[in-house]
């Protein structure tokens, strides 16, 4: 009997992390980025930029029975991704269970990784912000051989965390918003505008023109039933 078969890219074919949260806020936003290269800035990805810069920069952390390793690189041949963690805390544990823990450089016995993603504004549930959170645990759990149960993630505005729990559900929608988004790259075609309520919040608002591009079709209709003679009944 076959099995499944698992599909396998290449190193030119990752795509970024970060881009899973574009593609479940929108998938046309994710399909100007990834595929136009737009990108602007409004405050809150500009406060959102800052926070993720300045936790990139921060030196590794010793706190005890605790190690913060800040801005490693990330990547996923199977979900065919790649991107750089906030941070990954790594908890020194005794007697671990097999392949929930791994050795560390420098460092005795064995640590449990729990990746942490830094976002701005208020403790909320967010399934964009928790899928891109979790696909970076499936691409560290591809790189060490092991697996992560959990991670969380880290409000600046509130200061506080909300643990995810990395379950069959979250992440099987992981590897679906990841496959989804190779599909619209590799289909090369920016989805037409919806225009929501949302898109007054979205950067590429500017860019994107929802009320405008989304009305096209409708113009088009009617300047052709405009322009058709009507058929005259016998």
């Amino acid at each position: 009997m076959g099995g499944k078969v698992t599909t396998m890219y290449g190193e030119e074919e990752l795509l970024p992390i970060s881009a899973l949260q574009h593609l479940l806020f929108c998938e046309r936003r994710a399909a100007l980025i990834c595929l136009e290269g737009q990108w602007q800035d409004n405050i809150f990805t500009a406060e959102g930029g800052l926070l993720h810069e300045q936790t990139h920069q921060a030196e590794t952390e010793h706190r005890g029975n605790l190690r913060l390793a800040r801005g490693l690189w990330l990547r996923s041949l199977t979900l065919g991704l790649y991107g750089r963690a906030d941070v990954i805390e790594f908890q020194l544990v005794g007697d671990a269970q097999p392949g929930m823990a791994i050795p560390l450089p420098d460092a005795d016995g064995l640590w449990r990784p729990f990746p942490v993603e830094y976002k701005r504004g208020r403790l909320r549930s967010e399934e964009s912000f928790e899928v891109q959170l979790c696909a970076q645990a499936l691409c560290l759990e591809e790189m060490r051989g092991i697996n992560i149960p959990a991670g969380a993630l880290y409000y600046g505005k509130t200061r506080r965390r909300l643990e995810i729990s990395f379950d069959r559900a979250i992440r099987e929608r992981t590897k679906n918003a990841a496959n989804r988004l190779h599909e619209l790259v590799s289909a090369g075609i920016t989805p037409p505008a919806r225009p929501q309520a949302k898109c007054r919040s979205c950067s590429l608002v500017g860019v994107c023109l929802p009320a405008a591009t989304s009305q096209r079709g409708d113009v088009k209709r009617y300047l052709k039933q405009a322009t058709t003679t009507p058929e005259i009944a016998p």
